[in-house]
């Protein structure tokens, strides 16, 4: 049965879901599955023993992702409210809540110009030959002289000046693919601090992927629920596509042997390192901590079976992980193939991966515009999902905290929004964006994560309650066993948290950033700080503003401020039961009588 979606127009339903079903589980499948599914995940398993690194992969899936991503899951869509107004369930942590916004805003920045890159590189390849397919092909828009960037053949014992035949042996300063990137595509400085003009080709993508998100969010969730149904969806084909036509290549079995087959490592299951990459991949991979799940969950039906959720949109994203290393790994070892190299030669993540070595194999392919088409119209669309939930996250606040001045204003909300994004990245399209990019990436979008669910996991299962909160999920799902929460407390109490913390910990090992080689001068490592303590002054600000307007001695202010609020409970009156509504009326009669109220729930939420 259809929902109504959009803002009820009753006064007694004033409210903002419902979604359909399908169309909530497209959206979290396509958040979560993002451009590091692509590039990183695949880099990881070589790196880490092949096929053995499945196993710690899938073990950290169990006992951090699963149980994380159905606590977020399941915050959000009680109360259905976004990031900020969840925490009325600890309002002294409501600051995390500020802080998920304001990286996602961050993130936001740097991943529009992501998908700038994938949808400059997708018009690039509609012509033949694909302009990094050779020496010869390449053109250098700016006063730089081909010589600086010879690529040195050996054909027949003869020193040659150009990339030239394809059954060459080449030992290369850069290949084409890394010259066209750096030279052509970036235009790339020598480091941060030459920044140089902005890369008007790169600003105008960026337009039209500005375009392109406010066009599908334009009415919210109502029009990005629609835009799912094929930005989900059309990656799987393509990764699929790849895939067939990667094995049918001689070499791709070489290939394929590096990424999960015969040349598995199972000793490496002995080192630490292992254990932590697949951690972490489990936990970005996710999205969790984000805040986009408690948004995208908000505007779910209140019964909504979020536990079964959690399973499918976890599991389709480690297939999806699978699956694309599979299509990534078959033509490299097409391309190791040709060039007469080990895989290992050819191998590289993120960046290195997306922009110069698969756009390098795919050139090597008869009807290589086709596939390189194919290829980069394909991450256009996992970064869109993931930028669309981005977005989300942002509107959502917004209007969960001015809902009579946004309801319905949501276009124009949308459209400041989006220009406002775009304003702030036209710096990561200069000569210098792609330090700015990695300089984001690293900073924001990496530990920062970590401390804030490891702050939001402990105020959830020890100060508000993890029988408070296992009884407000029987409330959306119904009664379960004893047995059955077994799971869930031993990870929400001890597990996840005991596994964050160790993620953290490892930072003793912070290693500066740097792009290509390059390091980043002293003021750039200063911003980068910086912009990490932007994210986590909004944790002791708020709680120290909350701290000052409550009433009471200060440890009775404490006391309130860990206890939810009047404003916690599930937001239809018809949903609430006779556990909220005599919790407010026990509340009320106690604020007559000036008693105090009885909060000494850290001790109580236990067990």
């Amino acid at each position: 049965m259809r929902q109504v979606i959009g803002w009820n127009t009753s006064p007694a339903l004033n409210f903002k879901f419902l979604i359909l079903k399908k169309e909530y589980i497209l959206s979290m499948i396509g958040y979560a599955v993002g451009l590091g599914n692509i590039w990183r995940f695949p880099y990881l398993a070589y790196k880490n023993g092949g096929g053995a690194f499945l196993i710690p992969y899938f073990v950290m899936l169990v006992v951090v992702g699963i149980p994380l991503f159905f606590l977020e899951s399941a915050f959000g869509q009680f109360c259905s409210q976004g990031p900020v107004n969840v925490w009325r369930a600890v309002p002294l942590i409501q600051g995390t809540g500020v802080a998920m916004v304001v990286v996602s805003l961050i993130v936001s920045i740097y991943y529009n110009v992501i998908i700038a890159y994938s949808l400059y590189y997708m018009f690039a390849s509609m012509q033949c030959p694909l302009p990094w397919s050779g020496c010869s092909n390449l053109y250098f828009g700016h006063s730089q002289v081909l010589s600086l960037f010879l690529v040195s053949c050996n054909v027949s014992s003869v020193l040659v000046t150009n990339w030239t035949q394809e059954n060459s042996s080449c030992s290369s300063i850069q290949t084409p693919s890394e010259l066209y990137w750096d030279n052509v595509a970036l235009q790339r400085s020598g480091g941060l601090d030459e920044t140089g003009p902005v890369v008007w080709h790169l600003a105008l993508c960026l337009l039209l992927t500005s375009i392109l998100v406010t066009a599908a969010l334009i009415r919210g969730i109502k029009s990005s629920g629609k835009v799912v149904y094929f930005t989900a969806t059309f990656p799987y084909v393509v990764i699929v596509i790849l895939l067939i036509r990667g094995v049918t290549l001689e070499g791709a079995k070489d290939g394929i042997d590096f990424y999960i087959g015969s040349q598995s490592n199972l000793t490496k299951l002995t080192e630490v390192q292992v254990w932590k990459d697949a951690a972490t991949q489990i936990f970005y991979s996710l999205s969790i901590g984000w805040g986009g799940l408690m948004a995208l969950a908000s505007y779910n039906n209140f019964h909504n079976n979020v536990f079964k959720d959690s399973f499918v949109v976890t599991l389709t994203n480690a297939g999806t992980s699978v699956l694309a290393g599979f299509a990534i790994f078959s033509i490299l070892g097409h391309m190791a193939h040709i060039y007469k190299t080990p895989v290992s030669k050819v191998v590289k993540e993120g960046f290195g991966l997306a922009f110069i070595a698969y756009p390098d194999a795919l050139s090597k392919l008869p009807i290589s515009p086709l596939w390189s088409i194919l290829f980069f119209f394909m991450l256009l669309t996992v970064g869109l999902d993931s930028q669309f939930a981005g977005i989300e996250v942002i509107t959502t606040c917004l209007l969960d905290a001015f809902p009579t001045v946004f309801k319905s204003k949501h276009a124009l909300l949308t459209v400041t929004l989006c220009s406002i994004l775009y304003l702030l990245g036209l710096p990561c399209v200069t000569r210098a964006g792609i330090y700015w990019v990695t300089l984001i990436d690293q900073f924001v979008a990496s530990w920062v994560l970590l401390f804030l669910v490891l702050l939001e996991i402990i105020a959830i299962s020890y100060i508000y309650g993890g029988n408070r909160f296992i009884k407000d999920i029987e409330m959306m799902i119904g009664m379960k066993t004893s047995t059955f929460w077994l799971w869930w407390r031993a990870c929400w109490f001890f597990i996840s948290p005991c596994i964050i913390f160790l993620l953290i910990s490892s930072l003793v090992y912070f290693e500066p950033p740097n792009y290509g080689g390059i390091p980043y001068p002293d003021w750039g490592m200063t911003l980068g700080w910086c912009m990490i303590a932007f994210v986590l002054m909004w944790i002791p600000v708020v709680a120290g503003y909350k701290l000052i307007k409550a009433k009471g001695n200060p440890w009775k202010r404490l006391k309130s401020l860990c206890s939810p609020s009047e404003e916690w409970h599930p937001y239809l009156d018809v949903h609430r039961g006779e556990r909220y509504s005599e919790e407010r009326c026990h509340r009320r009669n106690n604020s007559k009588n000036k008693a105090e109220v009885n909060l000494n729930v850290i001790s109580s939420s236990w067990l």
